[in-house]
């Protein structure tokens, strides 16, 4: 299983995702971080991840390319991460063919009616499950 991880800002959402996934699916799973910007890939990639790339071309062309993509709410909502998610961005996730198993967190002007507010660790945890049962039943991801 291949899963792209995407972050901005600082990474740390994506650095916690990361360490997470690694921990506890172990080495089988390839990660690579998509960071908007070189500090967040940089975070991802201490924290675990295989390889990773910068920007937006980076961006766009990988998710082709991966089963997963894991991250906020916000890597589906252009111009979110203070301007450095672009619409071109956004539009390449949404449209990728890959399974998009996202947390509902971020400040991008955006309610999902029905989610109920959890920690960032919760949420963590509860993709981690997601992630093993695909893995498990051999979901075609």
């Amino acid at each position: 299983m291949k899963i792209a991880v995407i972050d901005g800002q600082g990474g740390g959402i994506g650095k916690h995702i990361t360490e997470k996934i690694r921990k506890e699916l172990g080495t089988s799973i390839e990660i690579i971080a998509l960071g908007t910007n070189s500090v967040a890939t940089s975070m991802m990639l201490k924290a675990g991840a295989n390889e990773g790339a910068t920007g937006e071309n980076a961006i766009i062309k990988t998710v082709e390319e991966v089963d997963v993509i894991t991250g906020a709410l916000s890597i589906l909502v252009a111009d979110s991460m203070l301007g450095e998610l672009t619409p071109s961005m956004a539009v390449a996730v949404g449209s990728s063919k890959a399974l998009k198993m996202l947390l509902p967190v971020g400040r991008n002007r955006l309610e999902i009616i029905g989610v109920h507010q959890e920690p960032l660790p919760h949420l963590i945890d509860i993709l981690v499950n997601n992630l093993k049962k695909h893995r498990e039943v051999g979901a075609n991801v």
